[in-house]
């Protein structure tokens, strides 16, 4: 008999340890996973931030040298931001997949951004004052781009370089002025979607079936 409950209580202690352990691991996912929305509380312990959403605040002044020290951040958004000038540190960000810039006031990318070798997904909303041209040629090489935003930037054309985005799967040209189809968009061999709601398009004479890409109008 004592042998039995000896044994029992050995099992238990056994299944609550496993789920301590298991709580402690969720703990652990969670935290990894936070995102934070303050830059003091992120540089706390910068290495262990992955997500950073600086978004619709009154930023001033971002200098390059804090952001060295993330050297794990995935997503960084400064949308709404009305920031003049993009800090060339984020070009260093090695683990950056997705970055949000819509919304602010700069007239083109630092090129150091033609680093951000694992970015996989842009947003370049709202940019009235951005030198598109220029910016689509720093990230033109970058390998691992699948995804551009260009909604909402006063586009009546696109600018000449959008044709070396080789490896964009998806583009987004929502709420432009575009008035003809850019039967460019034909050279990029990897593209998959192109989504042109809302722009002014005259579709006459374009056979649109035949492209190798779907289009939302």
């Amino acid at each position: 008999m004592k042998r039995t409950i000896k044994w029992v209580s050995i099992c238990l202690t056994f299944v609550l340890s496993i789920h301590l352990v298991s709580g402690q691991n969720e703990m652990m996912v969670d935290n990894a996973t936070k995102e934070f929305t303050n830059i003091g509380d992120a540089l706390k312990s910068p290495e262990k931030v992955l997500r950073l959403n600086l978004s619709n605040k009154v930023v001033t002044f971002l200098p390059d040298s804090i952001w060295n020290k993330f050297k794990n951040l995935e997503y960084l958004s400064l949308k709404n931001d009305h920031l003049q000038e993009i800090p060339a540190g984020i070009g260093y960000l090695q683990k950056l997949k997705i970055l949000d810039l819509s919304g602010n006031d700069f007239t083109e990318l630092p090129s150091s951004f033609s680093k951000l070798s694992s970015l996989r997904e842009i947003y370049l909303n709202d940019e009235k004052n951005m030198n598109m041209d220029k910016s689509i040629k720093i990230i033109k090489d970058l390998p691992n781009l699948k995804i551009v935003h260009l909604e909402n930037d006063n586009l009546k054309a696109l600018p000449k370089s959008i044709m070396y985005l080789n490896n964009v799967e998806t583009l987004y040209l929502n709420n432009n002025k575009l008035t003809q189809f850019p039967l460019e968009l034909n050279q990029l061999k990897n593209l998959k979607y192109v989504d042109v709601k809302g722009n002014m398009l005259n579709l006459q004479g374009v056979d649109t079936q035949s492209f190798g890409y779907k289009i939302i109008f």
